[in-house]
């Protein structure tokens, strides 16, 4: 779990809550004709700019990726990566036979290597299932930021409807106030949904993704080297840029011996 993103959240409507129960009521901000405008022609816009499938698969990927840490860990592969060249040089690659890999796509790639193909074959075969990932994951980023992109226009939207019903209602006092509440809370809403949920979702899956992309371009360029009986030391000068913090001390204390 990515707790930052809870944690976030939480904070966020404990704030607006809290300011709100300060000074007044609750209940004060609550109103159906609002939610409906906001929230019911967000959901339509999103449907118009998406296909029915796409929609469901990306909130699906988004939610997983915004609120769980990735479980590819690059620092993990590294060492995985290190661990099969050694079984290489030894061994060969039919040695790799046995070895027991957890990255599905590392895994693919490494049968590859013992079947024999060439370098070129596997980073091509490789390279497009992990760019095929990479767009699926991107595919959530661009929802939530569609999203947060259309919420406030309906906020706009919902704020001319509510105060088109209070022009046309002037001589009757007791529409005003419903009319003004549609006018001010629909820009609410929209602001709300927009700045709180859906647009920093949307960046931390910008960021996130961009990770993910880093670690799946380790894993490809892992396999390459394996395939090419690649030796540990070069290894990890090949593979240390990909990590966050670089080559691990203890590797480059090794390599410099």
């Amino acid at each position: 779990m990515d707790i930052a993103t809870l944690i976030g959240i939480i904070a966020g409507t404990g704030v607006i809550v809290g300011a709100i129960l300060i000074g007044g009521n609750l209940g004060a901000f609550v109103d159906v004709p609002s939610v409906m405008v906001v929230f019911g022609g967000t959901a339509a816009a999103t449907l118009i700019k998406f296909p029915m499938r796409d929609v469901v698969k990306s909130l699906k990927i988004g939610v997983s990726i915004a609120f769980k840490n990735p479980k590819e860990d690059p620092l993990s592969i590294y060492e995985k990566a290190i661990e099969l060249s050694t079984i290489v040089r030894k061994d060969g690659l039919l040695g790799l036979e046995t070895a027991e890999i957890e990255n599905s796509i590392m895994a693919r790639g490494i049968r590859m290597c013992v079947d024999g193909h060439s370098g070129e074959v596997i980073r091509s075969s490789i390279s497009s299932e992990v760019e095929k990932s990479i767009q699926n994951d991107e595919l959530g980023e661009l929802m939530f930021r569609g999203i947060g992109d259309t919420a406030p226009a309906f906020g706009m939207i919902g704020t001319l409807v509510g105060l088109v019903q209070m022009l046309a209602n002037l001589s009757d006092p007791d529409a005003i106030g419903p009319a003004m509440a549609i006018a001010m809370l629909t820009t609410f809403y929209g602001a709300v949904l927009a700045n709180l949920f859906a647009l920093p979702i949307a960046d931390k899956l910008a960021l996130k993704v961009e990770q993910l992309k880093n670690t799946k371009e380790l894993i490809v360029e892992s396999v390459v080297q394996i395939q090419s009986s690649q030796s540990p030391m070069v290894m990890k000068e090949i593979l240390g840029p990909y990590l966050p913090g670089g080559i691990p001390v203890d590797a480059e204390g090794e390599g410099g011996e």
